[in-house]
């Protein structure tokens, strides 16, 4: 059948399941939208800046485990994506951009918003494509949703010049993916296998890593089936959290800069570490140098380039999380490890998180997102910006249900909570979804609050408002002799009037006491709603485990004047 190749395109697009599209339009994308506006069965979301678009892809994609798709124009319209496809590479999650390109008879003339995005997003994205012939736009979008989806997820970008989606072409009757010496590894080897069965068989103090691969893989139930087989306990990835119940009497919860105490204190003592989908980032792991210092190190990783990168691998093995921990499920048999498993108790009950904050009368941001765990902890998804409050949340929540935390882990993204808590409205249009986020990160991306009254979104925004960037204040606290440099806002608006104008619901905490029933309140509110919390830019997130430090020299509340 002959059509437009913009037409085309929305075909390919339906073929691939897309439901929604976040975008912004341009001139080099009139002919997509046009032919947007002629397809009924793909909702356009107009978002009000383009780089809430691939975050909003990002939180839709995270939450239906399936790729997702923005659009914006050339020029500074694809521009203004690379910060949400550089998160999106980051974390490993799976989006198609669709970018607008002026006609190929104007490329390399410096025409009129014309930008080299190709050139600019190659070491951000997983593959990326500049259509020159319009016959080729079929095949190269069904080779994009591959390429996003499969081996380790990511973003690629789609380039169409103006007058590639103007031209007619034969709609194909179907296409088949074949890319050459693109096949991705899933079964582990087994070899492999067998060798981490004998390395479990030696271990008297067997720890699990639990990575963001193990959140894309939907690997949760396989996890604690393995846990409990060879009695472990577990710590977990920023981008891990909400993998493993962290009610479960084996989660220790996030290692790290800020890890809990029992996380940092068991990776520095185990003797075998089973690191799943993890990939070693420096604020996981502290200094390399000191990092599982005492452990043999297993590492399971769909990317062969994520194997040995950052700390050295003694049983390396490609493959998928999930496909491997049901071999090692079916291969091992019951293990004890009870000294472990008492010392690592022991450590839980020595270091309780409600150690690292202090008990003056000020509203605690820890105890409102703790309380806010207590009210919501089984039936809602958070997402976050990055800052202070990002930290709390990993920390106090409490997450009990796979997919509930989406956040911005390897790029730290301000400006991501509230575009991906959009992504995730609309993936889900009944789940209640909750955006933490501090009056730096929310002033990044507020005029979003703007798509979520379009889309009748019934998000709940909890902002953290000390007037100051004070996660920025904590390290020029540490590291720059508490010379504060660049971090008070001394003129923010009235947040709550401006949610208002908008057209959200507000309502505003600065005293513990008025904390749960104002809570209660904001969450039983329809629509979008605002619930300001009035909090001390004193405050500091602890544990914290000092620059060249190992995990287990943390510093905690009660060591800092």
């Amino acid at each position: 059948m002959k059509m437009k190749a913009a037409e085309s395109l929305m075909k390919i697009l339906e073929d691939q399941g897309v439901e929604v599209i976040f975008g912004y339009p341009g001139g080099a994308v009139l002919p997509l939208y046009d032919a947007i506006l002629k397809n009924d069965n793909i909702e356009h979301v107009l978002v009000r800046n383009e780089q809430a678009a691939p975050h909003a892809a990002s939180g839709y994609a995270r939450m239906k485990n399936r790729t997702g798709v923005c659009l914006a124009t050339s020029g500074p319209g694809a521009t203004n994506l690379v910060t949400g496809l550089a998160t999106a590479y980051m974390d490993s999650v799976p989006i198609v951009a669709i970018t607008g390109q002026v006609s190929t008879p104007m490329i390399g003339t410096d025409a009129f918003q014309e930008v080299d995005i190709t050139g600019i997003t190659m070491p951000i994205t997983k593959h990326n494509y500049l259509v020159k012939d319009a016959n080729e736009l079929p095949r190269i979008i069904a080779e994009a949703f591959h390429v996003a989806s499969t081996g380790r997820p990511g973003p690629v970008l789609v380039d169409i010049p103006r007058d590639v989606a103007d031209t007619m072409i034969e709609h194909p009757d179907e296409i088949v993916v074949n890319i050459k010496g693109y096949k991705p590894t899933y079964k582990g080897h087994n070899s492999q296998i067998k060798k981490i069965v004998k390395a479990l068989g030696k271990a008297s103090k067997p720890l699990i890593l639990a990575g963001g691969g193990m959140q894309y893989a939907g690997a949760g139930k396989e996890l604690l089936q393995f846990a409990e087989c060879i009695d472990a306990p577990v710590v977990t990835t920023l981008n891990a959290i909400s993998v493993f119940p962290e009610t479960n009497e084996r989660a220790l919860g996030m290692l790290g800069m800020h890890g809990r105490p029992a996380a940092n204190y068991a990776v520095s003592h185990c003797d075998l570490l089973i690191s799943l989908g993890a990939r070693f980032g420096d604020r996981a792991t502290g200094s390399v140098a000191k990092f599982a210092k005492q452990a043999k190190i297993i590492h399971i990783d769909i990317d062969p380039a994520e194997i040995g990168k950052n700390v050295r691998a003694d049983v390396p093995i490609v493959g998928d999380v999930k496909i491997i921990l049901k071999d090692l499920n079916d291969a091992m048999t019951q293990q004890e490890h009870a000294p472990w498993s008492k010392q690592v108790a022991e450590w839980k009950q020595t270091h309780p998180m409600q150690d690292q904050y202090g008990n003056e009368a000020d509203l605690k941001p820890q105890k409102i997102i703790e309380k806010l765990g207590e009210l919501t902890r089984d039936r809602a998804v958070v997402t976050t910006d990055v800052g202070q409050h990002q930290m709390w949340t990993a920390l106090h929540y409490g997450f009990v249900k796979e997919r509930s935390f989406i956040t911005s882990g390897g790029l730290g993204t301000m400006g991501y909570g509230l575009p991906a808590a959009i992504g995730v409205q609309m993936a889900d249009p009944k789940q209640l979804v909750i955006c933490i986020t501090g009056d730096g990160s929310f002033q990044m991306n507020l005029p979003e609050m703007a798509t979520a009254i379009e889309h009748c979104l019934p998000i709940k925004i909890l902002l953290m408002n000390n007037s100051s960037l004070s996660l920025v204040k904590q390290l020029q606290h540490f590291q720059c002799g508490k010379r504060y440099s660049g971090i008070d806002f001394t003129a923010n608006p009235d947040f709550c009037m401006l949610a208002q104008a908008y057209g959200a619901k507000t309502f505003r905490i600065e005293t513990e006491e008025e904390m749960e029933d104002k809570l209660k309140q904001a969450l039983a509110s329809p629509g979008l709603t605002l619930i300001e919390c009035i909090v001390s830019n004193e405050e500091m997130v602890f544990p914290f485990v000092p620059g060249k430090k190992g995990l287990d020299e943390m510093v905690s509340f009660n060591e800092v004047d």
